[in-house]
């Protein structure tokens, strides 16, 4: 198991060199107070001077530590190099590349300077770290994270947030969940007061990664001692508590050595603690984290191995999308043009790659507008919808002239049927339009989802985007012409021999004749009322009667439109149609019909009663009266007929309207797209200009290149653990 920290140390290495914790790796971090002695525990593991000292707040950036045993054999091998490594014991810094650090003084001043770097020369903090790895014969196989000092106060130019700065750099460290946590607490104050141990129970609740360690056990006031503190019986810590005795600042300025400090120790923990002194000091301290650490990255490694392999995979499709930097542009332009122009026309057909599953999109949608949108709307259109009786009454009679008619006249039933099939043209232009925009939405589609290599080229995504939609631009004039066209040819010509409308009359007929039959058996003939006959004058018969009062209505400039209204309860002279009843109807108005005004004597003026002439100008439009049987049956047969004929046309306007569609917008777009892209694009003055890709993506490229061989690296180092390694 001694071969699994160098592992660790070599992943540590390779992911430094890119710059990224995208690897929680198997660590030990020192967490403690201020001037709680955790640079100390450091320098005793080492065994050497090598840390920044001093009161106050000293560690001010954190210090990756990797302690590296060497064996003799690999001593001499370093010595026996071109650029031998004349000393037993030397360092290396990550930011300094391969320079060698054989005096350790100088190790610690390069930590001082780059502090000072990048913190400033006061008491400011830095989050990022410093890599140091000290080779050496005499110290066990670690890998270390030496963390600025848990801080109430600020001082010098530290914000005031200074605490909170230093907790959460903290938290990053110790939130690792394969990271083990060395709580540093001084002996001369309460354990219950502990700082470390209050973070580190925040990290980790359990307590199954956090050892505790007891400095300054030589300083406890006289009398008192830690045994209760060093048994757990104050707090306890599942990885146990160690004790360790530091040297004193007066040891650190006399330059007093590591290693006279640890026979000093052994000697206090042999006369103060002799039943403890084989638990505690500061080699069973280096050998439990050794112990320690081995066991967690065991623990540790399988779950690592996946993690590097999941990443590796992931960063090679995030590669492959960022493509290949471009070499032959010519083919690149036309490669990018051609699979576009591929994924455009099979997102219409629904073979495309990326499919849509939130909502419609493409063909799908236009097929949805065809017979859903589309469909439904001409469903929703009525065959007699702005129609009332009286319009077509109206018609009819316009349509007679000044001769009376005996049929219905099929001019009337001909303006009357283009005035409904004119409303379809809307409907049916409104289809276009859903469907070119549609044809829109399907380039952002593609754009999008399908081909990520134009994201590479912003401008040649703005070209190809503003050539399709030109193109769609052009096609919408045409296809709104051709459906123009489609509902003008129908008001062309009316089809009354069409074999749908031929059987539609014949029932009509039949059911007209029908109806009539029924009406008579339920109405038996009776004579007129006696008091509603003798006001009829027998003179005049019914025919005549009716138009005359046509003839005094249009004299007077106001058709039978909407004031003629079918009342049944009127058996009078309106029924008969003669110009007498119209004068008495108008006669005796209603108080709200605005004739009021008009004294009696005016209108017998001009009444056939009182003079022996009729002035025709005088005679009003009567208000009300009802249709003569004759009427009501003509407007009943030209409904019909409406009603049929126009569902005759709705069917063909529905059935056509989307072919035409398809044929002169979505088939043609299709079919030329891509000749057209080729043709505004595909030219050598623009192909730099084209493929000039986006400012970030080149850096983006090579981030991703980096990241992918240091992953592919990493696994490397994890397939050379044998499974020997971890027993």
């Amino acid at each position: 198991m001694e071969a699994l920290i160098p592992v660790i140390n070599k992943l540590q290495e390779v992911f430094n060199t890119v710059g990224a914790d995208i690897i929680q790796l198997p660590q030990i971090v020192v967490v403690g107070t201020q001037s709680s002695g955790k640079s100390s525990v450091l320098e005793s593991l080492v065994g050497r001077d090598l840390l920044p000292r001093g009161t106050g707040i000293v560690t001010r950036r954190p210090l990756v530590l990797q302690l590296v045993n060497i064996s003799p054999e690999e001593l001499r091998k370093a010595s026996g190099d071109d650029d031998g490594i004349d000393a037993e014991e030397w360092g290396k810094f990550l930011h300094t590349k391969n320079k060698i650090y054989t005096e350790f003084s100088e190790i610690r001043q390069e930590i001082e300077n780059e502090t000072e770097r990048v913190s400033g020369a006061n008491k400011g903090i830095s989050d990022e770290p410093i890599h140091l790895r000290i080779f050496s014969p005499h110290v066990v196989n670690l890998t270390l994270v030496d963390l600025p000092g848990v801080t109430k106060v600020p001082v010098g130019d530290q914000p005031r947030d200074i605490e909170l700065q230093i907790k959460d750099l903290i938290l990053r460290y110790i939130g690792n969940p394969n990271s083990i946590i060395l709580s540093v607490t001084a002996a001369n104050t309460d354990m219950a007061t502990s700082e470390s141990l209050k973070i580190a129970r925040e990290a980790d609740p359990e307590g199954r990664r956090t050892l505790a360690v007891i400095t300054k056990l030589d300083l406890m006031d006289a009398g008192t001692d830690a045994m209760d503190v060093l048994m757990g019986r104050v707090i306890p810590v599942k990885l146990g508590i160690i004790g360790i005795v530091n040297r004193s600042q007066l040891d650190i300025n006399n330059k007093k050595p590591v290693a006279d400090a640890l026979k000093d120790e052994y000697a206090f923990l042999q006369k103060k603690y002799p039943s403890l002194a084989n638990r505690n000091g500061t080699k069973y301290l280096a050998k439990t984290l050794n112990r320690l650490l081995m066991h967690h990255i065991r623990d540790c490694l399988p779950e690592l191995k996946t993690r590097i392999n999941v990443l590796a995979a992931q960063y090679q499709s995030l590669l492959n999308s960022y493509g290949e930097p471009v070499e032959d542009k010519s083919a690149t332009l036309l490669q990018l043009i051609t699979k576009f122009a591929a994924e455009y026309c099979q997102t219409i057909e629904g073979t495309a790659k990326y499919i849509e599953t939130s909502e419609l999109c493409g063909g799908a949608r236009i097929c949805y507008i065809f017979h859903e949108t589309f469909g439904r709307t001409l469903e929703s259109v009525d065959a007699l919808g702005g129609l009332n009786t009286i319009d077509i009454l109206t018609a009819i009679r316009n349509a007679t002239g000044p001769r009376p008619a005996l049929f219905v006249p099929e001019i009337s039933f001909e303006l009357l049927v283009k005035r409904q099939i004119k409303r379809l043209e809307e409907p049916s232009l409104r289809c276009v339009e859903l469907v070119h925009e549609e044809m829109q939405r399907i380039i952002q589609h593609c754009s999008t989802y399908s081909t990520q290599e134009l994201l590479r080229f912003p401008k040649l995504h703005d070209a190809i985007v503003e050539v399709v939609t030109s193109l769609l631009r052009r096609r919408l004039p045409v296809t709104n012409d051709m459906v123009h066209n489609l509902v003008a040819i129908e008001l062309a010509y009316i089809n009354t021999k069409h074999p749908d409308f031929a059987d539609a009359c014949g029932v009509l007929n039949s059911n007209i004749e029908e109806q009539r039959r029924n009406r008579l058996a339920r109405e038996p003939p009776s004579a007129l009322p006696r008091e509603k006959s003798s006001k009829v004058p027998s003179a005049m018969s019914a025919p005549a009667q009716e138009s005359a009062a046509v003839a005094s209505a249009e004299l007077e400039g106001k058709p039978l439109t909407k004031e003629v209204q079918i009342q049944n309860g009127n058996q009078d002279a309106a029924s008969s149609g003669g110009w007498r009843g119209m004068l008495k109807t108008s006669s005796a108005p209603k108080p709200d019909d605005g004739f009021a005004e008009e004294k009696p004597k005016q209108l017998a003026a001009g009444s056939p009663h009182r003079g022996p002439s009729v002035n025709f100008l005088d005679v009003r439009v009567p208000v009300s009266r009802k249709l003569s049987a004759r009427e009501q049956r003509d407007c009943e047969v030209i409904e019909r007929l409406i009603k049929s004929y126009f569902l005759i046309v709705r069917k063909n306007i529905q059935d056509s309207v989307p072919k035409a569609v398809m044929n002169f917008l979505v088939n043609y777009v299709k079919d030329n797209l891509q000749s057209e892209l080729v043709g505004q694009l595909y030219k050598s003055m623009l192909l730099d200009d084209l493929l000039t890709e986006s400012e970030d993506m080149a850096q983006r490229r090579k981030e991703a290149a980096d990241m992918l061989k240091a992953l592919q690296r990493a696994s490397q180092v994890i397939a050379e653990i044998r499974e020997t390694h971890l027993w």
